[in-house]
C-alpha cells in the first residue's frame, strides 16, 4: 500500500516525471478545467500516479494535433473504455510493487508469466509495465530504498525485452531503425519499449542503447544501412547538444532523424530547428509518425 506521502506529489516531480512544465499544467487547470490536483492547507497543488498518466495522455493528444481546447472531450470520450480496462491491472501492479520491495525476481516472474497468459504482450506492456515504472520513479522521490528498487525492476525487465526483441528481430521486414539514447540518458528501458513497438509495426531495429555520443550515430546508420535514427531521452540536454550536435547528425545522416521521450516535449522547437522530428513520449503515437515519414520519403 502507497504512503499518503508517495501519493501526493508536488508539482516539480509532476513536470520531471511527465516533461509538461509547471506553467502549462496550471494553464490547462484554469483555462480547460483539465488535471485538477488537491490542494494542500498552504494551498500548494499536489498531484497522483494517476495524474501522470492524464498528462501523458493530454501530451499525446497534443502531439497528434487535437487542439488544446478539444483534449478535455476526447478524454471524457475515452474515460469509459480506459476505466474499463483499468479493473483487471490493480492487482498486478500492487503485487509487482510488493515484489519489487522485496527484491523477489521469482515473484515478478509469477506475475509476468500470468498476465502474459491471458493479455496479449503489447496490452502488458501498456497497462502493466509502463504504469509500474511510473509508480516506481515516484517512489523514489520520497521513498527510503526507492531508487534500488527501480534499479532492481529496470535490470529485471531489462533482460526481459532484450529477449522479445531478439526473438521478434526475425521476423521483421520492414524499414530499419536506428535507436539510441541521448548523451546522458542512463535509462533505457523506454527505448527497448520503443523498439519492441517498432518491431511490432514490422520495421527492424539496431539498438545501440543508453549515454550514446551523437557522433557516432552517423557512421553506424550508414554501415547498419539504417532508414532512420532515433534518440530518446529524459534529461536536460547538455548546452549545444540539440542546437550544434543534433544539426551537424541530421545535416550528415541523410536520413530522418527522430527525437523521443519527455526531453522531445519540452525541447520540441529546438529540436525541429535543428531539423529532426519530435515524437513525444506515446510509444504507439510516435511509431505511427516515424511510419508515415518514413513511407512519405520513399
Amino acid at each position: 500500500m502507497s504512503s499518503a506521502r508517495t501519493e501526493h506529489l508536488p508539482i516539480r516531480t509532476i513536470c520531471a516525471l511527465t516533461g509538461a512544465n509547471a506553467v502549462t499544467l496550471r494553464a490547462w487547470e484554469r483555462r480547460y478545467g483539465l488535471i485538477a490536483p488537491a490542494r494542500t492547507a498552504s494551498g500548494h497543488r499536489v498531484y497522483t500516479h494517476q495524474h501522470v498518466e492524464q498528462i501523458r495522455r493530454v501530451l499525446a493528444l497534443i502531439e497528434r494535433g487535437v487542439p488544446i481546447s478539444r483534449v478535455k472531450d476526447q478524454v471524457e470520450a475515452e474515460r469509459p473504455a480506459r476505466a474499463a480496462s483499468r479493473g483487471p491491472w490493480r492487482d498486478p501492479i500492487e503485487r509487482s510493487l510488493q515484489a519489487c520491495a522485496r527484491f523477489d525476481e521469482a515473484e515478478l516472474d509469477r506475475i509476468y508469466d500470468e498476465v502474459l497468459a491471458i493479455y496479449p504482450i503489447e496490452q502488458v506492456t501498456r497497462e502493466l509495465l509502463l504504469p509500474l515504472l511510473a509508480r516506481l520513479g515516484e517512489r523514489w522521490q520520497d521513498l527510503r530504498g526507492g531508487i534500488a528498487e527501480e534499479h532492481f525492476f529496470a535490470t529485471y525487465l531489462r533482460s526481459k525485452l532484450g529477449a522479445r526483441l531478439q526473438r521478434r528481430l526475425t521476423y521483421a521486414e520492414g524499414p530499419c531503425l536506428l535507436v539510441a539514447c541521448a548523451p546522458g540518458e542512463h535509462h533505457e528501458i523506454g527505448l527497448l519499449l520503443f523498439a519492441l513497438e517498432a518491431q511490432q509495426a514490422g520495421m527492424r531495429t539496431v539498438v545501440l542503447g543508453a549515454d550514446t555520443p551523437l557522433e557516432e550515430l552517423v557512421s553506424a546508420a550508414r554501415n547498419g544501412r539504417c532508414d532512420g535514427v532515433v534518440i530518446s531521452s529524459s534529461v536536460d540536454p547538455a548546452p549545444g547538444l540539440i542546437e550544434r550536435s543534433l544539426r551537424a547528425l541530421v545535416k550528415q545522416a541523410g536520413i530522418p532523424v527522430f527525437f523521443g521521450g519527455p526531453t522531445a516535449v519540452r525541447y520540441r522547437q529546438a529540436i525541429a530547428s535543428a531539423g529532426a522530428v519530435a515524437v513525444g513520449t506515446e510509444l504507439e503515437d510516435g511509431v505511427r509518425l516515424i511510419v508515415s515519414t518514413l513511407a512519405a520519403r520513399r
